[in-house]
């Protein structure tokens, strides 16, 4: 399998990008991986998203004394795939551009080990993603325009909490190539 911390491995997958997920009630959704759609507020001026509300919503369990919140900007085409936390919940809400997020289940022990996800999200899709320790995570920014993605971690940025796998790895071998269904 791999020199992961257990109860993590590194599954060996088909090829292919696993189950695209539709809709934030998907029975499909890896276990503790949790989305909702949030409301975007354009007008003619831009828009106005609202991140998040502590003690509500997908991140309601969220400590206020080791919240942190970030943001990376992406360039079209840009992978940024997997890494992984031990300990960390990260809540993703993409604010510009579009995203192809992959996720993968690291976790033995889960009854969805193995798994993999692909969702499209950003302007297009505005879901907020809830991605639970364990859960293998990256992201492909599609279309024209760089991606905005903020994210909120339920505790302070840990090195020693992340881990990092190619994200061509040849046992997961998730398919970055563009579908054209």
């Amino acid at each position: 399998m791999s020199n992961l911390p257990a109860p993590l491995a590194i599954p060996e997958c088909s090829k292919g990008i696993g189950k695209v997920i539709q809709s934030p009630g998907s029975t499909d959704l890896i276990r503790g991986v949790a989305v909702s759609p949030f409301p975007l507020w354009p007008d003619d001026r831009g828009y106005f998203l609202e991140v998040i509300r502590l003690g509500s919503g997908l991140a309601s369990g969220f400590p206020v004394s080791s919240t942190q919140v970030s943001s990376a900007l992406s360039y079209p085409g840009t992978v940024k795939a997997f890494h992984y936390h031990l300990h960390q919940t990260d809540f993703w809400v993409p604010a510009a551009g579009m995203l192809q997020v992959a996720l993968v289940d690291l976790r033995t022990d889960s009854p969805t080990f193995g798994a993999r996800n692909t969702m499209y999200v950003g302007a297009l899709r505005p879901w907020q993603i809830l991605i639970p320790p364990g859960v293998g995570h990256g992201y492909k920014v599609i279309g024209e325009s760089p991606s905005l993605l903020v994210y909120v971690t339920d505790r302070f940025y840990d090195p020693a909490d992340e881990g990092r796998i190619p994200y061509d790895d040849a046992s997961i071998q998730y398919d970055w190539e563009t579908q054209h269904k």
